[in-house]
């Protein structure tokens, strides 16, 4: 296999939902270039070296698929899990109290053994703190509810609430941690025209 492959058109069930509707989904496992943080992610240092890291290792990463097996494939986008010990502090937007996990998905050709490889390389060449701590694992979401939201990451609360009223009124349960998909780049982007998938785990009840 050679040439251009676009994974966002490939997953576009997962990658490019309505903004109208809410829409359920089954996931599948995905593998993913994982690292964990807490602290707001507009002030935090850890927050800002943890995105260093990812994009450190997944655009050396395309590079070397490229190279190695002629497969050019675009970077995924930034992806995180959010929570917090208390989640009154998550809905109350006292983000110094947020937990996250960031991460990028890596396509099929990407290996563990090549992530490990240019990790080294990567290494070598730049001083990123949080490369160390980058992990690369499957993560299988599964059953899950998400849409569309546009317009700023603090308005996304609204969003949010109603989605869970939905994920009630459908008979499901709430699980796992809140995900959000950043298809927007916020240094070029103005803030009522951001891009983001709002994403969150369900189970059955029944």
């Amino acid at each position: 296999m050679s040439g251009k492959v676009d994974l966002k058109k490939q997953l576009a069930e997962f990658y490019n939902p309505s903004s109208k509707s809410f829409s359920i989904v089954t996931v599948p496992p995905m593998r993913f270039l994982m690292i964990d943080g807490a602290g707001n992610p507009n002030t935090s240092p850890a927050f800002k070296e943890a995105t260093e890291a990812l994009y450190g290792l997944s655009y050396p990463l395309k590079f070397a698929v490229r190279k190695q097996q002629g497969i050019d494939y675009g970077v995924m986008p930034l992806e995180g899990l959010w929570w917090a010990e208390d989640m009154a502090a998550y809905t109350t937007l006292d983000k110094d109290s947020w937990q996250w996990t960031l991460m990028i998905m890596q396509p099929e050709y990407v290996s563990e053994a090549l992530v490990e490889q240019i990790r080294d390389e990567v290494a070598r060449k730049k001083a990123l703190p949080a490369l160390s701590r980058v992990r690369f694992e499957t993560y299988d979401e599964g059953l899950s509810v998400q849409i569309m939201h546009i317009g700023p990451y603090d308005a996304e609360a609204p969003t949010i609430a109603r989605m869970h009223d939905y994920i009630m009124e459908q008979g499901y349960a709430l699980r796992g941690k809140h995900h959000e998909i950043y298809l927007s780049d916020p240094n070029r982007t103005a803030p009522e025209k951001l891009k983001t998938i709002l994403r969150q785990p369900v189970a059955t009840t029944s």
